[in-house]
């Protein structure tokens, strides 16, 4: 999930390198209006619906915390 989670990220903003960041919000690698792609594509492929109060800076800082947000929907 993880792999696929990156290439939606580098879909958004192919000219960033995700994998050098330990925090995408606070190194500005991510806006708000790249969250609400993520979010657009994470619902789609995933199938879940994702709550806009949960739209919170500290679930989009790192892959793992996109994982943990998709997998806590998909249960």
């Amino acid at each position: 999930m993880q792999e696929e989670i990156m290439r939606m990220l580098l879909e958004i903003r192919p000219e960033i390198n995700f994998r050098g960041s330990s925090d995408f919000i606070e190194d500005g690698l991510l806006d708000s209006l790249d969250v609400i792609s993520l979010v657009s594509k994470l619902e789609e492929k995933y199938g879940i619906e994702i709550d806009g109060m949960e739209i919170v800076p500290e679930n989009f800082c790192g892959i793992k915390q996109i994982e943990k947000l998709v997998i806590s929907h998909k249960a």
